[in-house]
C-alpha cells in the first residue's frame, strides 16, 4: 500500500508539488500518514498552515497569465524535490538504496508530469493566446485534489488514477513532439 501512496503522491506533486504537500500534511493531522521522525515537521500546526497558504497561492498564480508560465519554470526543480520529499515519508521499512532508488524514481516521476502540464500549457497558448490556460490550470487542480486524497483514501484507486495521468502526459508530450516535428519539416521546404 506504501507503494501505492508514494506514486499517486509523486504524480500530485507533478501537477501542483505545495498542494500536494499541503494535503500531506492535513493527513498527518487526521492520522492518515505516518511520515518517518524526520518528517515530523509535517505535524507542526505552523508548518501546516503556511503550506495551505502557500498551496492556495500556488492554485491561484496558476490561473495568471505570464505569472503561470513563471511559476512553471521555477518548480521544475521545486516538483521533483517535494515528490522526493513525499515518497520518502510514503515509504518504510526499506533499505538505503532501495529508498534512495524510489526517491530518484518519485522525482522523474513528478518531473515527467510536470513536462507534459508544462508542454500541454504551451499548446493551450498557442491555439488560445492563452484564455484556455485557466480552463487547463482547473482540470489540473481537480487531478491534484484527487490524487492527493485518494492516495490516503483509497490508495490503489489513487495509483490507478495516477496510471492514467501519467498515460496523459505521455500523450501530450508525444502530441507536442509531433507537432513540432511537423512544423520543423514545414518550415524546411519554405
Amino acid at each position: 500500500m506504501q507503494y501505492a501512496i508514494a506514486y499517486a503522491l509523486s504524480s500530485a506533486a507533478g501537477l501542483r508539488a505545495i498542494f500536494a504537500l499541503a494535503v500531506a500534511s492535513l493527513a498527518v493531522h487526521a492520522g492518515w500518514f505516518h511520515p518517518p521522525a524526520n518528517l515530523a515537521w509535517l505535524d507542526a500546526w505552523p508548518v501546516t498552515i503556511a503550506l495551505l497558504v502557500l498551496a492556495a497561492l500556488e492554485l491561484l498564480a496558476d490561473k495568471v497569465p505570464l505569472l503561470d508560465h513563471s511559476m512553471h519554470v521555477a518548480q521544475t526543480v521545486l516538483k521533483p524535490a517535494i515528490a522526493a520529499i513525499l515518497v520518502a515519508g510514503s515509504l518504510h521499512g526499506l533499505p538505503g538504496p532501495a529508498l534512495v532508488s524510489l526517491v530518484v524514481l518519485g522525482a522523474l516521476n513528478a518531473l515527467g508530469i510536470h513536462a507534459a502540464a508544462a508542454s500541454g500549457r504551451g499548446v493551450s497558448t498557442t491555439f488560445t493566446g492563452g484564455f484556455g490556460n485557466p480552463i487547463v490550470s482547473l482540470f489540473e487542480d481537480m487531478a491534484a485534489l484527487a490524487l492527493s486524497v485518494l492516495a490516503f483514501l483509497t490508495p490503489w484507486l489513487g495509483a490507478i488514477l495516477a496510471l492514467f495521468v501519467g498515460a496523459i502526459a505521455v500523450r501530450v508530450l508525444v502530441g507536442v513532439r509531433r507537432t513540432l516535428f511537423a512544423k520543423a519539416g514545414a518550415n524546411v521546404g519554405d
